[in-house]
């Protein structure tokens, strides 16, 4: 049996290309990586660098702004307070104005407390005299919730307790009463409201958002209008709202409180803290587009240098390659495939690596870590962006080398 070779380098009427299935074509592209461990390696270290950069440049900024925002967030950004003007006669708010509120749509949360107009004391033996500035308030149960007010010791009032005499203190009548704190496994202590003993069953830490709690002593809200006389009408209506629409809660509050006297009631406006917070995030975007855009411009100059070195190391390689019948698009295909390759494995590093640094730096400065999954995506297809691009010159000029060429000059 007689073997007809098949030409594949001519030009001639009986050659046909060499066709190389994808599989093929990324073995060549490995070839390269595999064959120079320690050059593939620092190479891949160029590129991770680049990328883990790009994540450290958005992870840890972002991380110290989400801290940040928590702490603006903590001063009130999306909290309004309602309450009737001043004026004789005075001013009432309806009973159901909270109820009214809370239908806003971007309300999340609202409360009220009422003044009572009741004298508090120690015990039934002193005088008024000496607690003149403390005052009794009747309380929803979900007040803490709407002012972000917290329990130091004992618990706050709820469903429960609400129609009983029980009392929760702030934290200046805490001091003032001489109940510092609730003890538990303790008597607990009493106090004497307008001639009705009430238990003390907490104490709420220091509220900054809401001073005039710090010196109140907060009752039921049913147990102030079977025990104290309350009428039921709220003297303070506070809300929480999404903060984007926070103006435009202001806005309709006065209307939907008290749908009569629209006029009469006063609404606070929005925490300086607000405009703060947003100014920082524009802030901080525009430092997040100009640290990565560097970052991966280091990145992708590194990756075609180390191409460009590449073909002129392997003159050899490409005319033996041509000589044996491979063709220009197959060179540009294996060198381009090792540049994307080489870039993909230092985009996963340095993914890992930027991470792993984001976190540690969080947690030391006790942020919240945050990596944004934006940057992760654009870290990688970044790289895999980048070694088309750097790996694109290096290619076409490897394919337009001759065999004769490359195995004079190698």
């Amino acid at each position: 049996m007689t073997i007809t070779p098949t030409r594949t380098a001519g030009r001639g009427a009986g050659s046909r290309p060499v066709r190389l299935a994808p599989l093929d074509i990324l073995g060549l592209g490995l070839l390269g990586i595999r064959t120079r461990k320690v050059r593939a390696a620092l190479s891949a270290l160029g590129i991770s660098i680049g990328i883990a950069t790009l994540i450290v440049v958005t992870g840890i900024p972002a991380s110290s702004q989400k801290a940040l925002m928590r702490e603006l967030s903590a001063l009130g950004t999306d909290m309004l307070q309602a309450v009737p003007a001043r004026q004789d006669p005075p001013v009432l708010l309806p009973p159901e104005s909270v109820d009214m509120a809370r239908r806003i749509g971007p309300v999340t949360a609202a409360s009220a407390v009422a003044n009572t107009h009741t004298e508090v004391l120690r015990n039934d033996r002193q005088g008024a005299a000496d607690y003149t500035g403390l005052t009794v308030l009747a309380s929803r149960s979900d007040l803490l919730r709407t002012i972000n007010a917290q329990v130091g010791s004992g618990q706050f009032l709820s469903a429960d307790t609400q129609s009983f005499p029980t009392a929760v203190l702030g934290s200046v009548a805490a001091s003032r009463l001489g109940i510092p704190k609730i003890t538990p496994g303790q008597s607990t202590p009493q106090i004497y409201v307008d001639r009705h003993w009430f238990t003390v069953i907490g104490v709420l830490e220091k509220t900054p958002l809401s001073p005039d709690i710090d010196r109140s002593v907060l009752v039921g809200w049913e147990a102030a209008r079977s025990l104290l006389r309350f009428d039921g009408h709220p003297t303070v209506i506070y809300l929480k709202a999404k903060e984007s629409r926070i103006e435009a809660v202001r806005d309709v509050l006065p209307a939907t409180v008290n749908p009569e006297l629209p006029g009469v009631v006063q609404v606070s406006r929005p925490s300086d803290a607000l405009a703060a917070k947003r100014a920082t995030e524009s802030t901080f975007s525009a430092l997040f587009l100009g640290l990565a855009g560097v970052a991966l411009l280091v990145g992708g100059i590194g990756v075609a240098n180390t191409m460009v070195i590449s073909v002129l190391e392997r003159r050899r390689e490409i005319g033996l390659r041509r000589a044996l019948g491979a063709n220009r698009g197959q060179i540009r295909a294996q060198f381009l495939t090792e540049s994307v390759v080489l870039s993909g494995l230092g985009g996963l590093a340095g993914v890992a690596l930027g991470t792993l640094a984001t976190y540690a730096y969080a947690t030391h400065q006790h942020w919240p870590p945050v990596v944004p999954l934006t940057s992760v995506t654009a870290g990688f297809a970044g790289a895999i962006l980048i070694g088309m691009l750097a790996g694109l010159y290096p290619s076409v000029r490897a394919a337009r080398l001759t065999p004769t060429e490359a195995l004079a000059t190698a």
